[in-house]
């Protein structure tokens, strides 16, 4: 076990080495920028074109050797990155952004200092200084807002305490977590971190998990209850026996799913990239073609080179590079914070054209447990007598219906009373004393066993639900009756809402009965149910629906519905707890909560949606940006130069990279 502890403290190891390689290139850039800034002031001042746009002469012996000095300092200093990144894309033989930007350096550099060495013409220093100012400029903004994405997983990695308490022959002991093991016993201490996951073996508490689920409120937990390792323990000590350590943690689970999600390509990022190999292409073809036809014009050399620099700067790919990856950094990022873990990116970029989605009833759409959910009174009495009467009752009783009973009583701060002489009759009810009277909690059997009718209670609709009614006697009179069904949870009714509000048809899938399946279905407005079907034939429902031509969803526990989870367009496992290793599904949602569904397929449009914008500003100023690069307005005094080029380029760079900041998840 201490193996594995090891594996998962290498695996946030290796996570803080790749953070701390990224800060490293984010302060490179940032020390090249303000460098090549500083040495760009004199390159502007010594140039002869910006002093006859200022109208100032600044002229000394020697001085454009100074400039030939200084400009190669930039061009090595400041430029070093695209060289390297153009050397790196030609071997691999992937022309890409830094090819263009290292052509378009060199071609400036190599012209100007041919033309100070003696060649006729005229330098445009001042345009490579800006040039490659500008664009190490873009390149540190984009890598702070890259590693701003991921920021998110480096404060998974920081919940883990480094030392717990652990429990030893009757003494506490400080130990490294590290060092613990499956079935070692821990002391949290109110206001501490869990180190691990394990269960409660002593004491109660409330927890924070609102880093690790996104749940906001603290949760309750009590003994036998699972806790996170990295949530926070509230008011109260609690033991804690660990049942995951290392890579088999929630966390290390939740960072090694994020990490493959993050590094996996969707068809929307592969088309990206071949997108930017054919602009790149595009680039210097078009650039070739600008430079030939000023030359065959008459221009000189100079102006039909400065056009064909400033096409290969403009139609640079970098943005459109960075407009997929970064969305995507930032969409599983904002879903693991929230508790939506994507195992499979390409099913997660299908759910933006689901259709239907199907739900399992019990444990998704319902708590799985009894819960009252009508009580009736006979005239001369309250529901709160009935309630009381029934509870006091049940408090002696084991039975599930009488756990709903007493769940009900807490809910309504019923005050219980002492039954004597408890009795349980099998097949028919419990019986007791309680206050002088003998108190009865029945079924129907018992009902017409001794003749007595209990329509004027009018229990008939709920039996046709499917409800369990038990009704409630003061010796032979009828007080009352209290109906239980497996509880809606809180949130499926808003989930099925949201997701109709979307046009997704809304399915229920049961092994219950039919009643019970309708009862549900009408509660919540489902559009359809399939009820009475065995585990095996799930997978075959959904293969039915899908071929009436719909993109189904299928929302389940992941154990029984694990056919149908493969079987559907996206298989969304609900309810996973501290288990996020569920093969059969594509999407884990953390906590129980169904609208968490509408949450993962409303994130997953909107990540579609900005993939979508961040292509149109990564390209689509291309189409006016080349023309005028080109100098097809040059007749009507509109020309960009190869700075302004750089300047456009890193803009819509910059705005994918907002864009991209802007995703957030609809709760």
């Amino acid at each position: 076990m201490i193996k594995k502890s090891h594996s998962g403290e290498m695996s946030g190891h290796s996570q803080n080495k790749h953070g701390s390689h990224h800060e490293m290139m984010v302060r490179d850039f940032k020390k090249r920028f303000w460098i090549s800034l500083f040495f760009a002031v004199p390159v502007l001042a010594l140039s002869p074109m910006i002093q006859g746009f200022f109208g100032f002469s600044f002229e000394f012996p020697g001085d454009k050797y100074l400039l030939l000095v200084i400009s190669t300092f930039i061009f090595f200093y400041g430029g070093w990155p695209f060289l390297t990144g153009l050397y790196k894309e030609v071997k691999s033989r992937k022309p890409g952004m830094m090819t263009l930007i290292g052509l378009a350096i060199i071609v400036a550099f190599s012209y100007s200092a041919a033309v100070v060495l003696g060649v006729p013409g005229k330098v445009f220093f001042w345009e490579l200084a800006t040039l490659i100012v500008i664009m190490l400029l873009g390149h540190w903004i984009e890598m702070r807002s890259v590693m701003g994405a991921s920021r998110a997983l480096e404060a998974i990695v920081k919940l883990i305490p480094s030392q717990a308490h652990l429990i030893k022959d009757g003494e506490i002991v400080d130990v490294p977590v590290s060092e613990l093991s499956i079935g070692d016993t821990v002391l949290v201490k109110p206001g501490e971190k869990i180190p691990s996951d394990g269960r409660i073996v002593n004491g109660e508490s409330s927890v924070n998990e609102a880093m690790l689920t996104g749940e906001s409120k603290p949760v309750s937990k009590k003994e036998g209850e699972e806790v996170i390792g990295g949530s926070v323990n509230g008011e109260g000590a609690i033991s804690v026996k660990i049942t995951h350590t290392g890579k088999d943690s929630y966390i290390s689970q939740v960072l090694d799913l994020v990490n493959k999600a993050q590094q996996s390509k969707s068809k929307t990022q592969s088309l990206a990239d071949r997108a930017a190999l054919w602009l790149t292409f595009i680039a210097i073809s078009v650039g070739l073609a600008t430079l030939a036809a000023w030359l065959l014009s008459g221009r000189d050399f100079v102006f039909a080179l400065e056009r064909m620099v400033t096409v290969m700067i403009i139609t640079c790919p970098h943005a459109l590079g960075l407009a997929v990856p970064l969305v995507v950094a930032v969409s599983t990022s904002l879903s693991a914070r929230n508790g939506l873990l994507i195992r499979n990116r390409t099913a997660f970029e299908r759910a933006r054209n689901i259709d239907a989605v199907i739900f399992d009833k019990t444990g998704t759409l319902t708590k799985g447990e009894f819960g009252v959910t009508d009580i009736i009174a006979a005239d001369g009495y309250q529901k709160r007598d009935v309630l009381a009467y029934a509870a006091s009752l049940e408090s002696n009783s084991e039975h599930p219906i009488a756990k709903g009973v007493l769940k009900k009583s807490k809910e309504e701060k019923i005050q219980l009373k002492e039954a004597k002489g408890f009795i349980s009759l099998p097949g028919k009810g419990v019986r007791g004393d309680i206050d002088g009277k003998t108190i009865w909690a029945v079924g129907q059997n018992y009902l017409k066993e001794k003749g007595i009718s209990p329509d004027f209670l009018k229990t008939g609709g709920m039996m046709e639900q499917g409800k369990t009614v038990v009704y409630i006697l003061s010796g032979e009179d009828l007080i009352g009756a209290i109906a239980l069904a497996d509880l809606i949870k809180d949130g499926s009714a808003e989930a099925v809402q949201r997701l109709k509000g979307q046009g997704i048809k809304c399915i229920m899938l049961t092994g219950d009965n039919r009643q019970v399946a309708k009862w549900v279905a009408d509660e919540l407005g489902l559009d359809e149910f399939f009820a009475e079907v065995l585990p095996q034939e799930k997978s075959e429902v959904v293969e039915r629906i899908q071929a009436k031509g719909l993109k189904v969803a299928m929302v389940g526990d992941g154990v029984n519905d694990a056919p149908a989870l493969a079987q559907s367009d996206v298989g969304i496992a609900i309810g996973a707890g501290t288990d996020v290793a569920i093969e059969s599904a594509d999407i884990i949602l953390v906590k129980s909560d169904p609208r968490d569904v509408a949450s993962i397929i409303g994130l997953a449009k909107a990540t579609y949606r900005k993939m979508k914008q961040n292509l149109f500003w990564a390209t689509g100023y291309n189409v006016v940006a080349i023309p005028l690069a080109a100098g097809v307005l040059h007749g009507y005094g509109i020309l960009l130069s190869p700075a302004v080029g750089a300047a456009l380029m890193s803009l819509s760079t910059v705005i994918v990279a907002i864009n991209a900041r802007f995703m957030s998840v609809k709760k």
